[in-house]
């Protein structure tokens, strides 16, 4: 991955994450960390 991509991929994040913030008051993130949570308790009980 070259440089120019990294950072194009790094403001899309952060376009994004400022997008849900504006729009939805965070969540969104917060509903996906809950998610990712739940997700990583499954894995671990699969490990």
């Amino acid at each position: 991955m070259t440089n120019q991509i990294a950072i194009a991929l790094g403001l899309l994040i952060v376009a994004f994450i400022g997008g849900d913030l504006l729009l939805t008051g965070g969540d969104t993130l917060l509903f996906l960390g809950k998610k990712f949570d739940e997700f990583i308790e499954w894995l671990a009980f699969w490990r």
